[in-house]
């Protein structure tokens, strides 16, 4: 059998979906959890607590970035535009050259900030035999970014999310968001709210 070497990040970001799903059927490559992980390539993130009800994330927003800042120093990656909510977060990273192991960063980033909280929640008894605190839903989106296009898109998305969610009326009324450091790209581009309102990925209702 002949020896099929792992598609590059240029490969994910230029060639057509149809092609790719052909190449993978092909070849018959099998994704860890269909999710496919190429070294140094630009992920946006969903990341939801397992209440959809609860607002830990900005009720412990030091917290949560000092998971951030821990992880980051201990296994470098770039977050290249973020937005935290009280219930769910969006991101995008980029991953260094030779490393795809975003899984462990997420889990470790997870388990930092579940394992620093004060312990009032109530847990299921999965949860308890599990010796899990449930504070987050295990599995998360990811999205490998394709182009420039589907950068901006998936940035625009993120800094329009508090708004669209109606926690403020205006973008830049939320406080906990990458935008602030942005806002001057976006002068340029006076319609690109209108734009976004369309784009929807990653989410599920509470």
């Amino acid at each position: 059998m002949t020896d099929i070497r792992p598609p590059s990040a240029w490969f994910f970001s230029h060639v057509p979906v149809a092609r790719i799903k052909k190449f993978i059927k092909d070849n018959q490559i099998m994704p860890n959890y269909h999710r496919f992980k190429i070294p140094h390539a630009q992920y946006f993130f969903t990341v939801n607590l397992l209440n959809r009800k609860s607002q830990l994330l900005t009720e412990h927003i030091e917290l949560l970035r000092e998971a951030f800042r821990k992880i980051k120093k201990e296994r470098s990656f770039e977050i290249k535009a973020i937005v935290i909510l009280p219930e769910h977060l969006h991101c995008i990273w980029q991953l260094p050259q030779k490393d795809a192991d975003y899984s462990t960063r997420w889990r470790l980033i997870k388990s930092y900030f579940s394992k620093r909280l004060p312990d009032v929640e109530k847990r299921s008894d999965s949860c308890l035999k599990r010796k899990e605190r449930g504070i987050w839903q295990r599995r998360f989106w990811e999205h490998m970014i394709r182009d420039e296009r589907d950068y901006q898109h998936h940035v625009d998305y993120i800094h329009y999310n508090p708004v669209k969610h109606q926690w403020v009326k205006r973008v830049a009324d939320w406080p906990y968001s990458s935008y602030h450091h942005q806002k001057g790209l976006y002068l340029q581009r006076p319609t690109w709210q209108e734009e976004i309102t369309k784009f929807n990925i990653g989410e599920e209702k509470p």
